[in-house]
């Protein structure tokens, strides 16, 4: 436990976590079959239910603050994700938001359940067939890119200009034009994974292979160190947080290529076109479970390259 820790505030914080999430189950399961919107008062106690979750949420988070353990750390934050999802369910079955408009969280899981199968065929299409090939091509092409404008200069400027400008282009924008130049199937969304991946993967490899120490360079240069040396024990090692940045930014950006490519165009499968089509239906329950999917293998991906970040790179004064 932490400095401020204080065992009346911690106990109290949980009493209050309880008390509130009791007023919202009870109310759901009171309300799970009602037709008729809940009355001013019952949605009082939703309001009660609620505002006693946060302060209890707000006396439990003191204890974690100093916590070494990231599993014990994300206790609030836990906490806090499922008092959003269990006050929407309570809110939308108190106001009876038709399924149409808004689901409530227990159908979309239901409904994640049931169609849970297609969203996996889904995500193949959408996560390896097009996110993780175009990742990698984008990455390996701005890496080696990367490499040569560092050490060619009339390559830097060049090149680079381009690069940090083509980097600012709207993939709604890209997207169309690509899908209608190379056809609706996967490739076209690879490459649209690609061509986003590529230009932050230059522009931050770039500064990490030339915002060295001029000290550390002369270094080397004193010992008669030839360029691929200086690249091999001084330029990459010192570019590897920056490579890491934008392998990082690439994963979010992969995804986000590969849903919104799919909305263009698609051969009856992936993540965005489950999304689209069924939006267009009004099925937003599959739209949801759709968007949740998305979401945890974003996550998932991001996490694992932090994690080969930290094993690669842990001598790094960010690490400390």
């Amino acid at each position: 436990m932490s400095g401020l820790y204080r065992p009346s505030s911690y106990w109290t914080g949980w009493l209050l976590l309880g008390l509130g999430f009791g007023l919202l189950l009870w109310f759901i399961v009171a309300w799970w079959d009602q037709s008729e919107p809940a009355s001013s008062a019952q949605k009082l106690l939703i309001g009660l239910g609620f505002l006693g979750v946060v302060w209890g949420i707000a006396r439990v988070a003191q204890q974690f603050v100093d916590t070494p353990n990231p599993v014990i750390g994300f206790t609030p934050a836990a906490l806090t994700l499922l008092a959003l999802v269990v006050t929407a369910e309570a809110l939308l079955r108190a106001y009876q938001v038709p399924p149409g408009l808004i689901p409530t969280p227990s159908r979309v899981l239901s409904t994640l359940l049931e169609v849970r199968d297609v969203l996996l065929q889904d995500a193949f299409q959408t996560v390896v067939l097009e996110a993780l090939v175009g990742y990698l091509i984008g990455c390996s092409l701005g890496l080696i890119t990367a490499l040569l404008v560092s050490r060619y200069v009339f390559l830097e400027r060049g090149l680079l200009p381009y690069a940090t400008i083509f980097s600012s282009i709207p993939i709604v924008a890209l997207a169309p034009v690509l899908v209608k130049m190379i056809g609706i199937d996967w490739p076209s969304k690879a490459v649209i994974v690609a061509v986003t991946v590529f230009f932050p993967m230059v522009v931050n490899t770039f500064r990490g292979l030339t915002e060295v120490s001029p000290l550390s360079l002369d270094l080397m240069r004193s010992y008669a160190a030839g360029e691929v040396q200086q690249y091999r024990w001084l330029r990459l090692p010192n570019a590897l947080p920056f490579i890491f940045n934008a392998l990082k930014l690439g994963t979010t950006l992969a995804m986000i290529g590969a849903i919104v490519g799919e909305f263009f165009g698609a051969n009856g499968q992936g993540l965005g076109f489950r999304i689209q089509i069924e939006a267009g239906r009004f099925g937003f329950d599959i739209v949801w479970s759709a968007i949740i999917v998305a979401s945890l293998i974003g996550i998932a991906w991001y996490n694992l390259v932090a994690w080969l970040e930290r094993r690669l790179t842990g001598w790094h004064v960010s690490f400390r």
